[in-house]
């Protein structure tokens, strides 16, 4: 079973009390209403699926019940890090960092 750290209660977690909410950093258009249908799509519907590092949004739903990011290696399924929703996407050094903690 996966552990999962929730930056908010500051504690891992089995998996089991987690729930995936897609992929993070979205940007939502400023006027959706004006919008082509064709962009709306996109928006709406279509993301990335990268083989690698994926960054994702998780909700700690049996715990604080809080909307968090999350770094994910998706070959291994292993997570690199967690970070506070509404936080910037960490850059390569700190996730190479990270990652090396997560290794030893």
């Amino acid at each position: 079973m996966l552990l999962i750290h929730c930056p908010y209660c500051d504690e891992e977690r089995p998996e089991l009390e987690f729930r995936h909410a897609g992929e993070a950093h979205i940007e939502r258009p400023t006027d959706i209403k004006s919008i082509s249908d064709e962009e709306f799509m996109k928006f709406f519907f279509l993301r990335d699926n990268p083989k690698g590092v994926a960054y994702e949004r998780w909700r700690h739903m049996h715990g604080c019940g809080r909307f968090f990011n999350a770094v994910r290696d998706t070959v291994s399924d292993k997570f690199v890090m967690t970070y506070e929703a509404g936080k910037p996407r960490p850059d390569g050094d700190e996730l190479r960092a990270k990652s090396k903690e997560t290794n030893q």
